[in-house]
């Protein structure tokens, strides 16, 4: 596994030198980290120093009770500054990543429309989505810039929903594939019989170079005003809508308008590269939707998560199907040689993508073709990580989506240190991968298929692990490449992050028994990464919670502890900077970690039931609707009670004159009240603690099924179909 100077020397082996203008691009943040760097391990000797010193007269002294508190401490802040060194360092990994990251040239990445191309499914898994969040990840899916492609709703709803407003949103969801399927076939017609004329031309005649490339630029001029009339047919409203317009509908009908005026200049070209051009027209539009349901199926499984509703459908890949009803209930079988219902394509590689999600136009371009060199046969998972789709400036969606967009540095640092883990909002997965990590078990006395593993709500992390083990490889891609939505009010963010928490804990042990099996020295770097991705949650919220609410004597406290944070929140301001945030976005992204303690402890907790207990907990599913979703009473309570346990502290502790500590209760106490009143609000909390008073009687609402309290909303929810002609359509597919 590299380390810095290995990156150091692979940049300079492939040419990038310090001289060069890409690494002096990002030399400043380079030397930048390695100051800082050098500045946390100074200070944090002499923090040490100071407190080991003080430790040993203690324990001289036999004040073993100062002596174990003084221990204790140490230890928290130990563990706290091991996530101050794994930012640094991903960091510096990202940063050597980037300045030695070489996109392949467009000529290389269109060699793909010369042969036969790899096939691919994008699923698309969705649960209750609004249908305008569902159709920008369809619509991103589909105009993937790559041949032989079909995208798969994968709708988890209940089959047989109670309510009207249920029933309406199901069907309108279930028509949704067929729509766009009309309007893209609609869409392709023109160019698959522009390609048909072209190698009836070819075969009978010789070619004229001339004539070809100005049909070529007109078509060219076709697709951009093809897809400039999509533009114009979405809303914009919603954060996803306008950026589906700004970064996928507008730019894809800019470069068809760039290729056709490079096309109408040219003077002459090969006759490989006119067949490649007028194959790579008839693939803009040409996709095949489906929609599946599993739930319509007694014999698939019915676990209400993410990972089996994937399962579900991976498992009927390249397979023929017949449903057969049994009673009230319909089973999917295999046909055999038999006539099917249900054809499932095969597929070399897949995408997943979540509902809310976007995929930029190049997204399976790019990664299949970095699945496809030679030198990655066992890259397992190819992604880039999301980044947040951009939200008004100040919220609590635009707050939360600066912790996201900072994890992706992470997150690409991990990759430099062979410690990448898949984040499961997108996702390109080699489908062999997935044959050698399977395991086959049974649900309701049916036998089910597990890809993806299941057992924590995190279920992406541990199949990291499961690929891992096989000698499979992940790989994080240096481009920002796909975005997903943030949770627009606290109560969905409380779900999701509580989600993220759980599950962490109980995967540490199965990372530790793969280290234990064959120690090598480059596995000991990968764990130092690893271990704290784990952990991370539990070890950082419970020393951050410890720290500021219990009081430690000025004896144990050291003058350098603050200078070893200072420079990661240097590094971490500069960050949030050049990713377009600002630098005072950093006290409301401290304010709001604080704010997560109770809801990231809550997860951990859970991991702890779920260890003890062997039992797996229902998965907590993001509500991703227009409506606020309410705050459990209990998370609320614990909000407030910190506020006023910190506030008490820091009187305390003045009273007592520790200065430092009350000093330090007193900050974190300030920045907590800000963030409960910017980002749950005193209105919001009396709302939900009324309402959870009335429910008091009632069933606990599941997970799946959280309160959602209504707010105005003035969306319009335009769909984007065109008037469609049946005849081309029929014609578009019979070709």
């Amino acid at each position: 596994m590299p380390s810095i100077t290995g990156l150091t020397a692979a940049a300079v082996d492939s040419g990038t030198e310090l001289r060069t203008p890409c690494l002096k691009r990002y030399r400043r943040s380079i030397c930048a980290t390695y100051v800082m760097l050098a500045l946390t391990v100074a200070a944090l000797v002499l923090a040490f120093r100071q407190l080991g010193a003080s430790l040993v007269a203690a324990m001289a002294a036999h004040q073993w009770s100062m002596a174990t508190d003084q221990l204790a401490f140490i230890l928290v802040v130990a563990l706290l500054i091991w996530g101050n060194f794994v930012y640094q360092l991903t960091r510096l990994g990202h940063l050597y990543r980037c300045a030695a990251h070489r996109p392949t040239s467009r000529e290389n990445l269109e060699r793909t429309y010369d042969g036969h191309a790899r096939p691919l499914a994008i699923l698309v898994p969705s649960y209750k989505e609004e249908i305008g969040v569902v159709l920008g990840a369809l619509v991103s899916a589909a105009l993937q810039e790559y041949p032989s492609r079909r995208v798969a709703l994968l709708i988890d709803d209940p089959i047989h929903p109670e309510h009207a407003t249920d029933v309406a949103s199901l069907t309108a969801l279930r028509e949704l594939p067929q729509q766009l399927q009309a309007l893209f076939d609609a869409a392709a017609t023109h160019f698959i019989e522009a390609e048909r004329g072209f190698h009836s031309r070819r075969a009978r005649t010789t070619v004229i170079e001339r004539r070809e490339l100005d049909a070529l630029a007109q078509l060219y001029r076709q697709a951009s005003q093809r897809v400039e009339q999509w533009r114009s047919l979405v809303a914009g409203y919603t954060a996803i809508e306008r950026l589906l317009v700004e970064r996928v509908l507008s730019p894809l009908a800019e470069s068809h308008r760039t290729r056709s005026a490079q096309l109408a200049t040219m003077s002459e070209c090969s006759m490989q590269r006119l067949a490649r051009e007028y194959r790579r027209l008839t693939s803009l539009f040409s996709v095949s939707f489906t929609v599946f349901e599993r739930k319509r199926y007694e014999n698939l499984s019915h676990e209400p998560n993410k990972a089996m509703n994937l399962n579900s459908y991976l498992a009927l890949l390249g397979g023929r199907f017949n449903e057969i009803k049994r009673g009230a209930k319909w089973f999917l079988v295999p046909a055999g040689e038999a006539p099917a219902s249900l054809t499932v394509p095969a597929a070399e590689f897949v995408i997943t993508l979540d509902a809310d999600s976007i995929l930029m136009p190049e997204y399976a371009l790019r990664l299949v073709h970095k699945m496809c060199l030679p030198e990655n046969e066992c890259l397992a998972v190819a992604q880039t990580p999301y980044s947040s789709i951009p939200a008004a400036r100040g919220s609590l969606e635009y707050v939360a989506g600066a912790t996201t967009d900072i994890q992706y540095f992470i997150h690409q640092g991990f990759t430099a240190f062979g410690a990448t883990f898949w984040v499961g909002a997108n996702a390109l997965l080699r489908v062999a991968a997935l044959d050698d990590v399977k395991t086959h078990d049974r649900e309701r006395g049916y036998p089910i298929v597990r890809y993806i593993q299941d057992r924590t709500p995190i279920e992406d992390t541990e199949s990291s692990i499961d690929l891992i083990e096989r000698g499979w490889t992940l790989h994080n891609y240096p481009e920002r490449l796909a975005y997903s939505a943030t949770p627009p009010d606290f109560g969905a963010l409380l779900i999701q992050r509580r989600r993220w928490a759980n599950g962490g804990l109980i995967i540490l042990p199965k990372f530790i028994r793969h280290l234990l099996r064959e120690p090598r020295w480059a596995k000991f770097i990968e764990a130092y990464f690893r271990c704290h991705y784990l952990g991370s949650i539990a070890v950082v919220n419970l020393g951050l919670l410890l720290t500021v609410t219990f009081p430690f004597d000025d004896r144990v406290n050291s003058v350098w502890l603050p200078a070893t944070a200072l420079p990661y929140f240097v590094l971490y301001g500069r960050d949030l900077v050049r990713i377009g945030y600002q630098w005072r976005d950093l006290a409301s992204v401290y304010a709001l970690n604080l704010l997560l303690i109770p809801i990231n402890l809550g997860g951990v907790f859970k991991s702890i039931e779920q260890a003890v207990t062997r039992k797996k907990l229902p998965f907590g599913r993001t509500p991703k609707v227009l409506n606020r979703t309410a705050i459990p009473a209990l998370y609320l309570l614990a909000e407030y009670g910190m506020l006023i346990c910190w506030s008490l502290g820091a009187i305390t502790d003045f009273a007592a004159h520790r200065w430092a500590h009350a000093a330090f209760a007193a900050f974190n106490a300030a920045f907590l009240g800000f963030a409960i009143y910017s980002y749950i609000g005193w209105s919001a909390t009396v709302e939900d603690l009324r309402a959870a008073w009335r429910n008091r009687f009632r069933p606990t609402e599941s997970l799946d099924h959280p309160l959602q309290l209504p707010i105005p909303s003035a969306c319009n929810r335009e769909s984007i179909i065109l008037d469609v002609e049946p005849a081309a359509v029929d014609s578009a597919r019979a070709a």
